[in-house]
């Protein structure tokens, strides 16, 4: 299984200047733009249809498709199937190969910091949890502790948490970056001096109005957590 990210963008250039601003590297591919930090691979989607979520690509998800049915409504497409999660969050899985030269870095090289995943909201964690199982994820974590981790073989790992735990905006789907407390104003304080808009600054987690953690989006829509941790 090959998996990517998958963003939508209101203009290809204003995607590519937000993602280089941040020190991501466009990988070379003849069909698509695709971007990386190392660790996480995005491909920016200029399509007007393209919705934000993942691609996951397999030679065919004959299996799958018949287990996913009891869980979740199925659509066709061209390249295979598009489905959700209780998140809403769009799953696209494609029937063959992904072409695409790319060798995951120890660590990511982005302005960003430390990569920790994608980040789910769902109203029913359980039956997400369930549909990234069929999809082959292996999965820790419980209900009970609100949140639960789901991680397949070519190490997306997709986290997600139960609604009404986050005390700030949450876009569905995010990328999330666990700096540690040391470290995360430091990054705070490059993405501004590369003037990236804050979504959100968010103080919730102390009581002297320090901005410890902020949330950007790309120009699709896409959320990023830039957390301590």
């Amino acid at each position: 299984m090959q998996s990517l990210v998958h963003t939508p963008t209101n203009q290809l250039k204003n995607s590519l200047e937000f993602y280089q601003k941040l020190g991501f590297k466009v990988i070379a591919d003849k069909s698509k733009t695709i971007v990386t930090d190392g660790k996480t691979v995005i491909e920016i989607n200029p399509d007007r249809y393209a919705r934000a979520g993942v691609k996951l690509y397999k030679k065919t998800w004959t299996k799958e498709v018949a287990k996913l049915k009891k869980l979740t409504a199925l659509h066709k497409t061209k390249e295979g199937f598009l489905l959700s999660d209780a998140s809403g969050v769009c799953i696209y899985l494609v029937e063959g190969e992904l072409k695409l030269k790319h060798k995951p870095a120890k660590t990511s090289f982005s302005v960003l910091g430390n990569y920790a995943g994608l980040t789910l909201e769902s109203l029913d964690i359980v039956r997400s949890v369930e549909v990234w199982k069929v999809l082959g994820f292996e999965i820790s974590g419980s209900p009970d502790q609100g949140w639960m981790a789901c991680k397949n073989e070519d190490e997306l790992t997709v986290n997600i948490m139960n609604p009404l735990m986050c005390p700030h905006l949450f876009f569905n789907p995010s990328l999330t970056y666990f700096n540690g407390k040391e470290n995360n104003p430091k990054v705070i304080k490059q993405i501004r001096a590369l003037k990236i808009p804050l979504v959100e600054e968010i103080t919730h987690f102390n009581d002297k109005a320090i901005v410890e953690n902020v949330i950007i989006r790309d120009p699709g829509g896409y959320g990023f957590f830039i957390f301590n941790d």
